[in-house]
């Protein structure tokens, strides 16, 4: 469906403070119309953003043609994350992926549906982002870095080159992941940890 200016109307899938984040990203992006938010336990606005409903309005909605974006934040465990997914995916909804106008892509990196990139990251060549993940502010995903679905890199954290980040995890804030480590799934890199081989 399309809103004013001729731009596709997304609707964002939770109103915490991961939401605040993504709508400013959004707006810089200029590619999309907020339509509204879903989420099981507001009601009233998110910065002026209208709470539609809880996520049971997903089926009715994505017969609109607008796009997706979970704004649920992750921390501890990306569970819910994917459990929207799979809703998302049983009503055959349209995913949208959100780049910041000032991060850095590069043209040689894959960015997999319904990620965030956030303002000031760094997606290097040969990097290859997987779907519904956040790469948060000023993080910086290196050279053929593999990053599986579902993860949050958080704000600052650096992965370097030749690491594979498994399904799920998560990377705290200013963390640093040396070269060619491979991180299981699920797991959880407390802020400022350095990991080496």
């Amino acid at each position: 469906m399309k809103g004013e200016n001729n731009k596709p109307d997304i609707i964002l899938i939770g109103g915490g403070g991961h939401c605040l984040s993504v709508i400013d990203v959004v707006e810089q992006e200029d590619k999309y119309n907020i339509k509204g938010i879903l989420d099981d336990t507001k009601e009233g606005d998110v910065l002026g953003y209208p709470i539609l409903g809880n996520r049971d309005l997903v089926k009715e909605l994505s017969t609109e043609g607008v796009f997706f974006l979970i704004t649920v934040g992750q921390i501890k465990s990306s569970f819910v994350r994917e459990d929207i997914a799979l809703l998302l995916e049983s009503c055959k909804a349209r995913l949208a992926t959100v780049v910041s106008p000032f991060a850095y892509v590069s043209k040689y990196a894959t960015i997999g549906e319904g990620t965030v990139i956030m303002h000031n990251a760094i997606i290097n060549a040969k990097a290859k982002v997987g779907k519904h993940c956040i790469i948060n502010t000023k993080a910086n995903i290196e050279h053929n870095v593999q990053i599986g679905d579902f993860c949050h890199i958080s704000t600052c954290a650096t992965v370097n080159g030749d690491t594979v980040v498994g399904k799920g995890t998560f990377i705290g804030s200013n963390a640093t992941i040396s070269n060619g480590i491979t991180i299981a799934e699920q797991s959880i890199i407390n802020a400022g940890d350095f990991i080496k081989k």
